[in-house]
Formats: structure tokens, sequence, C-alpha cells
């Protein structure tokens, strides 16, 4: 399939759906899909698609999505609001 990002190898959905999706009015649907982009997507990717407020919104519905991954964002979120890049 033309235009499928790389991480959603196995799932038909063209870059376009994808943001498509990323806009979705219910923050459960946005963040299923926010959350296979931060478990499967290169980090800096990552920032393709979503901005750092948009997972701050939506964080306590997509730390669930993100499986072995979701260790590695805490530790950077810990990490940038120690540091005061992030409101604590």
């Amino acid at each position: 399939m033309p235009n499928r990002p790389y991480f959603l190898w196995d799932v038909p959905v063209t870059d376009a759906e994808l943001r498509e999706r990323l806009r979705h009015p219910d923050p459960r649907i946005r963040a299923q899909w926010q959350g296979v982009i931060m478990r499967e997507a290169r980090y800096d990717d990552v920032w393709e698609y979503l901005s750092l407020s948009e997972i701050q919104r939506d964080w306590e519905y997509i730390r669930r999505h993100l499986g072995r991954r979701r260790g590695m964002w805490e530790f950077l979120f810990r990490h940038w609001r120690e540091h005061g890049f992030l409101a604590a």
C-alpha cells in the first residue's frame, strides 16, 4: 500500500488516514493511534505525527497502549520535568 508509514507495515492505513485518526474527537480512539506511533516509530519520527502538548493532553489514555516503551516515555517525561523542560 503506497503512503503507508513504515511502522504500520501490518496495518492497511495510509499516512493521511493515520493523521485523520489522530484528530478523532474521542481521546480513547486517538490514544490507540498515538500509542502505536510512540511504541513502533523511531523516536525522531514520533514528532512528525504528535506534539508534546497532544501527548500530555491524552497521556492517561495513551500509556496503556505503549507496551515495553512505556517505561522509556515515563523516564523522558520525568527527566524533562526535573530539568524544567516540562511543567510539573
